[in-house]
Formats: structure tokens, C-alpha cells, sequence
């Protein structure tokens, strides 16, 4: 499953990220993950919850950013839940098309591996792509 919360900035959708994060580390038999781009909410998760930090690593396209979340998966097949804050330093470098094309990969890489994905676009939903509007949670 994959999940979008869009919203403008301040808002409130990194804090409920976090929120979901920790709720699901307490219910998960697996592992939780959150991706963030920066380390400044890292105390604000659980301990359980497997904290990764992108700004070292060069995220300059979907492609890129997809296979270092195929990465993350490779190296533990219990990962139940990615949550991933700041996809808009990935969005904002690339085109719609690529976009959709972006969360369809997410998509199939979620039933492949049986690990659900949530992740925080900060703009309206309404102004995202039809095709991925089936993804925005309320």
C-alpha cells in the first residue's frame, strides 16, 4: 500500500508522520523505517522505530531515490512500513509524468515486498497528479 499526505507547509504532516510511525512501531511484528532529509526528528521517534537520514546521499531523481528504498528493503526482509518525509526534494526535480511513474514504482514494489509506504508532499492535494490522487489520505 502506499499513502500520500499532502498538505502545505505547517500544516501539521510531519508531525503526523511521526505520529503513525510510532503507533505502528508498537503494533509492527516487523521493522518500521522513517527516511527523512534531515536528522532533526530523530529523537521524536521510537526506538524501535530505524531511523535514515538522505542529505549525504545524492537524491537527484526517482530512479535514484527508488533504489535506495530498494536498498533499505534488500537489507532486511522485515520491514513492514517505510514512512518517508521530504519527498519533495524528489518531486520538485521532476516532471508529472515522472511523478506518477514514481509512486506506480512504489506501488509495485509495496505488493512485491509486502511493505506499506507513506509519504509527505508538501503541496494541495488537489494539485497533484489525478493519477495519484487514489493515494492522498485524508
Amino acid at each position: 500500500m502506499v499513502q500520500i499526505l499532502a498538505g502545505e507547509k505547517g500544516v501539521g504532516k510531519t508531525k503526523r508522520l511521526i505520529t503513525m510511525a510510532n503507533e505502528a512501531s508498537k503494533e509492527a511484528n516487523g521493522c518500521v523505517v522513517f527516511v527523512d532529509d534531515d536528522s532533526s526528528h530523530m529523537y521524536d521517534l521510537h526506538y524501535s522505530v530505524r531511523f535514515v537520514d538522505t542529505p549525504r546521499f545524492i537524491m537527484e531523481s526517482p530512479q535514484v531515490f527508488r533504489g535506495f528504498v530498494c536498498g533499505i528493503l534488500s537489507q532486511n526482509s522485515d520491514i513492514e512500513k517505510v514512512y518517508i518525509d521530504g519527498l519533495n526534494n524528489i518531486a520538485e526535480k521532476v516532471d508529472k509524468k515522472e511523478f506518477v511513474s514514481f509512486i506506480n514504482d512504489l506501488d509495485s514494489i509495496s505488493k512485491e515486498t509486502e511493505t506499506d509506504f507513506t509519504m509527505i508532499i508538501s503541496c494541495k492535494g488537489e494539485d497533484l497528479p489525478s493519477e495519484v490522487q487514489p493515494y492522498i489520505v485524508k
